[in-house]
């Protein structure tokens, strides 16, 4: 019975293709869903360290003030889970193998410091007329409460620019 078997395994294959391949010329394609090793988007990184923190195996190293973020691919278990926590989606799981290496050492990227962007503000007419009234008499010449004045003007202006629920809020606060 076992012959029968072997047999007509032997024969099946005579006609199908190889299951191997001729490796260094040719590659066989990366299953599906393959976590192969993780890569990073250097240039998209804040250097937040999420995934520094929710890495189990601390194999994640971001370090904000040399601005680099390093990897030890040894330690590692393709998880994926610093990939789901990233808030700027610059890491992601590449279908690759780690290349074999003779020496355990992390890897470290260079992350090139990012220019923050400036708020744009769209500036009222009435704190512009405050500051104005503000420094054309020095504080010194001003009784205390002018400046006092001056100073809830500029505030009433910056309360009308919000939300009315949270300017009543402030109000409420600050007891005006």
């Amino acid at each position: 019975m076992g012959a029968f078997k072997l047999g007509n395994m032997t024969f099946g294959s005579l006609f199908k293709k190889p299951e191997t391949v001729k490796y260094p010329v040719e590659k066989k394609p990366q299953p599906e869903g393959l976590k192969g090793l993780i890569a990073i988007d250097v240039n998209n990184c804040i250097l937040c360290g999420m995934c520094d923190r929710s890495c189990p195996t601390d194999c994640i190293t971001v370090d904000k003030a040399e601005s680099y973020w390093s990897i030890d691919r040894f330690a590692c278990i393709q998880c994926n889970y610093c990939v789901t926590v990233c808030p700027k989606g610059c890491l992601s799981m590449r279908p690759d193998y780690a290349p074999a290496g003779a020496t355990r050492q992390a890897l470290r990227f260079d992350v090139p410091k990012q220019e923050k962007a400036a708020k744009k503000e769209t500036p009222k007419a009435e704190p512009k007329q405050a500051e104005a009234k503000a420094e054309k008499a020095p504080e010194e010449s001003k009784p205390a409460c002018a400046s006092a004045d001056v100073r809830d003007e500029v505030l009433e202006a910056k309360l009308a620019g919000m939300d009315p629920e949270k300017a009543s809020k402030v109000r409420a606060a600050l007891g005006l």
